[in-house]
């Protein structure tokens, strides 16, 4: 006779089997939370999207200095987002942690020494600051720092390479920022230079940071792998999309800016065509893995 005929019934809807009292063992699965990698890449472009709106909302605002700290910030959680979707987010978070230290040193030393950049000084409209050296500066470095290494690393193999390529990469935004500082009165040269007013020793001082700079990223988030896999397309896009912004901004917003749009588009625009040129050469399957 079948149990389920005599001395063992069927259980009820409301009981509770042996197989449904067993406690939750190792290697059965949980509810998906999410691809961190896809989470920090929606994380990314969300923040990139705020900053292209708030750079547009800057050119119609009269706090200017508000929107700048605004727009370094987001460009600062874009660029951290996409390094995490392929170095992770510990990797990511120290090399912004280490490229916002050495901008603060480099600035600091820039305030009271003059070098590497030459003579000059902040005039105290960007806060907050710690000492002479306003905090959104180091910022920047880091913000606009990440995507310039991407630049390098995607157009150069060798280590010499990716230094020297990021290090251009980066040097070539000043092109854009120094002149728009300073007709915005945020920082002051004791000694102006032939660039609109800007002097040579700035650019030297900016490779050679960003050298250094490029160097500490190469050895924070540069893969074990023999073979360099390529970034996330959304730093190659954040570097694109800040060149491209600065250049309409000075070529149609600001007076006698179209001298800065020609020197800034040339410099930013040629890295970011030859990254974006090896980066479509690389296998679909090497790209899919950071997109």
């Amino acid at each position: 006779m079948p149990p389920t005929a005599a001395g063992n019934p069927r259980p009820g809807p409301g009981a509770r089997t042996a197989i449904q009292l067993r406690p939750r063992g190792f290697g059965q699965t949980r509810p998906r939370l999410g691809n961190p990698h896809r989470v920090a890449a929606r994380a990314g472009w969300v923040a990139l999207a705020g900053m292209a709106v708030a750079q547009v909302a800057s050119s119609r605002s009269g706090h200017l200095d508000l929107f700048v700290s605004l727009i370094v910030v987001l460009l600062a959680v874009a660029s951290v987002s996409f390094t995490a979707v392929g170095s992770g987010w510990p990797r990511a978070l120290g090399a912004a942690a280490a490229a916002f230290a050495l901008g603060l040193a480099a600035e600091w030393a820039g305030t009271r020494t003059g070098f590497p950049f030459g003579a000059y000084r902040y005039t105290g409209l960007l806060r907050p600051a710690a000492g002479t050296v306003p905090l959104v500066v180091p910022l920047a470095w880091a913000a606009m720092g990440l995507p310039g290494y991407a630049v390098g690393a995607t157009v150069a193999r060798s280590r010499a390479g990716r230094i020297a390529a990021g290090a251009a990469a980066l040097t070539a935004w000043d092109l854009f920022l120094d002149p728009q500082m300073i007709r915005n009165g945020f920082w002051r040269w004791a000694h102006p230079g032939p660039y609109q007013g800007v002097p040579l020793s700035n650019f030297a001082g900016w490779l050679l940071v960003s050298a250094v700079l490029m160097a500490v990223f190469d050895g924070v988030l540069r893969s074990r792998s023999p073979q360099l896999t390529p970034h996330h397309p959304g730093l190659l896009t954040t570097y694109t999309v800040m060149g491209v912004m600065e250049t309409v901004g000075f070529a149609v917003i600001f007076h006698h800016g179209r001298e800065i749009a020609l020197a800034g588009a040339l410099g930013m625009g040629i890295p970011a065509a030859l990254a974006w040129a090896r980066y479509t050469r690389t296998r679909p399957e090497e790209r899919s893995a950071h997109e």
